[in-house]
């Protein structure tokens, strides 16, 4: 008996970068690159946009390596999936929602200005 796949979690943002992207060792030898997105959400009944930064994080090799290029303001597009992280803390446990990602690519300026003129 096969048992159909409900769940999905599929992120893709497009947006631009914070700041500059923080490179870590973890405990376990394995490398993390974080970095922070600026996308706009729309608002509902034409209220304007409201600006989300978002964390991301990658664990892949080669897209660590493009994201260590991109600077602040660069328009950037990202493919993940969302992810819950749990730590402890002195007080307590602490938690995070962050974009663990997979793919990843600068977005050429020309791109970046036909994309937004469709929206």
């Amino acid at each position: 008996m096969s048992v159909a796949v409900i769940d999905r979690n599929d992120v893709v943002l497009r947006g631009r970068m914070a700041a500059p992207a923080e490179h870590r060792e973890l405990p376990s030898g394995d490398t993390v690159v974080s970095f922070r997105l600026k996308v706009r959400r729309p608002q509902p009944q034409a209220r304007g946009q409201t600006l989300d930064v978002l964390q991301c994080v990658t664990f892949d090799r080669a897209l660590q390596r493009r994201v260590a290029a991109w600077e602040p303001g660069d328009v950037v597009e990202i493919e993940g999936a969302l992810q819950r992280r749990f730590w402890r803390t002195p007080t307590g446990t602490a938690s995070v929602v962050e974009v663990n990602c997979r793919r990843g690519r600068k977005v050429t300026r020309s791109a970046a200005t036909s994309a937004s003129a469709t929206a």
